[in-house]
């Protein structure tokens, strides 16, 4: 069962950073402690190591806030949570993504792009307030619209080439789930949206 884990770990879509088990991998680690705030309770428990990964004993519910305690010290976030939804050097939260959509955008070659930073784009600087902006761009003639970074970043405005966690999208936009909103009536209008990552900084 271990090694069954540990390889749909790897492989499956169900085990993405921030769901179930909520794993991580240290390999210097002797100990790892869950500390998880549910519906206002709070608890401990010790994570089960299998090799280098840490997981967690038992399946945690979406919208469950929780962060680590390496050899004892102090609780520290999941580096690659889905949700940091009290800031970058809060507990993360579980969140589960809903199935994939498919959009075929076919060759991006002569297509006019609009580099689209959410946080400036509107006076809300939110993704849904955003979304009300999109027939705009159609009218303009814009085939992609390319998002400056979402990834969650200290604060509440920047640019977003300081993202701490990669895998959140920052909350003071909207979130995850109105990352997902935005994707989506991008491609209700026939745009395509490119994302504009950060990875090493």
């Amino acid at each position: 069962m271990k090694v069954d884990f540990v390889t749909e770990l790897h492989e499956t879509f169900e085990n993405t950073p921030g769901r179930g088990r909520v794993p991580v991998w240290s390999s210097k680690a002797s100990s790892v402690t869950l500390h998880i705030v549910d519906e206002g309770e709070a608890r401990q428990l010790e994570m089960e190591r299998y090799g280098n990964w840490w997981v967690s004993p038992e399946e945690l519910a979406d919208g469950v806030r929780y962060s680590y305690s390496i050899d004892g010290g102090d609780p520290v976030p999941d580096p690659r949570a889905l949700r940091r939804p009290d800031g970058v050097h809060a507990a993360s939260m579980t969140w589960t993504p809903p199935a994939r959509s498919t959009y075929d955008a076919g060759s991006q070659l002569g297509k006019v792009f609009y580099e689209l930073h959410i946080g400036t784009f509107t006076e809300d600087g939110t993704l849904d307030s955003a979304i009300e902006k999109l027939d705009h761009l159609v009218d303009l003639g814009v085939d992609v619209v390319e998002v400056m970074p979402v990834s969650a970043f200290p604060g509440e405005f920047g640019w977003g080439y300081d993202g701490v966690s990669l895998y959140a999208t920052q909350e003071t936009y909207g979130g995850p789930d109105a990352f997902r909103r935005f994707v989506d009536a991008a491609h209700d209008r026939g745009l395509a949206v490119c994302l504009d990552l950060v990875l090493n900084h």
